[in-house]
Order: C-alpha cells, then sequence, then structure tokens
C-alpha cells in the first residue's frame, strides 16, 4: 500500500502559539485520516518538522510499502533530502527524530506550493483558532 501524507506546520508570530496539520490519504487520493493539534509556542520551521512527525507517526502505523510526503516549506524538504545542512540546534533534534521514524523506510519528500496544500494548511489554523480561542474564553 501507499500513502501521501500532505503536511503543514505554522506559527503566528516566529516564534508564537503553533498548530500543526497532516492529511493522510491513500493511493486513489481518498483521505484516510487527518491530524490537527496546537503544540504551544514554537517557530514556523519547528511546527513544520512536528507535522511531518507526527504524520508520519500515524501513516507507519498503518505499515504502508511507500509513503511520499508533500511540505510547502521548502527548507524542510531540502533538509530531509539532504541538500541543506540542518544548522538550528532546534532544528537538528526534530530532523534526527524524522530520521529515526523513517530508518529502512521508503519514504520520498516532495516540496509543493501552499496552494497545493490547503487541507493540511486549514487543519494548522483550525488547531491554532480553537486553542486560541479557547485560551481567551
Amino acid at each position: 500500500m501507499k500513502l501521501m501524507l500532505f503536511t503543514d506546520g505554522g506559527a503566528r508570530g516566529n516564534p508564537g502559539p503553533a498548530g500543526i496539520g497532516a492529511v493522510i490519504m491513500n493511493q486513489d487520493k481518498k483521505v484516510i485520516k487527518t491530524i490537527k493539534k496546537y503544540i504551544g509556542e514554537a517557530t514556523n520551521n519547528q511546527a513544520e518538522y512536528e507535522a511531518i512527525k507526527a504524520g508520519l507517526t500515524e501513516a507507519l502505523k498503518m505499515n504502508p510499502h511507500e509513503i511520499e510526503c508533500f511540505l510547502d516549506s521548502e527548507l524542510v524538504v531540502q533538509q530531509l533530502n539532504g541538500k541543506y545542512k540542518v544548522k538550528d540546534k532546534d532544528l537538528q533534534q526534530l530532523f534526527s527524530d524524522v530520521q529515526d521514524l523513517i530508518f529502512m523506510k521508503f519514504v520520498t519528500f516532495h516540496h509543493v506550493p501552499r496552494e497545493h496544500n490547503t487541507l493540511a494548511d486549514k487543519l494548522v489554523n483550525e488547531a491554532l483558532d480553537e486553542a486560541l480561542w479557547t485560551s481567551n474564553h
């Protein structure tokens, strides 16, 4: 079974309140799982890594033979593909966490424009809106 994973992470302020979103689809592009979560204070890049980590963790539970990942963060994609070094100390741990998840698995990472990642982006904003509304009421 091949899965497609669309993830997004974002912070309001950088750093600021942050959320993640992930959408797992089967090869017929049918949504089989969505994830949205408020993660507290983080940078945009930290949130992007947390999103891919959460999405991969769930996708791997389904025992796929392949996972194709789509992110709108070109920086994170290039780092995960080994084209850019991870210099930021906080991101190094998150990068390592993702590498541990995909060890000996067939996982690819692709950059997509934000307009091709709308469902994951929507989940990030819902997680942030829900968490911030709750904390204000």
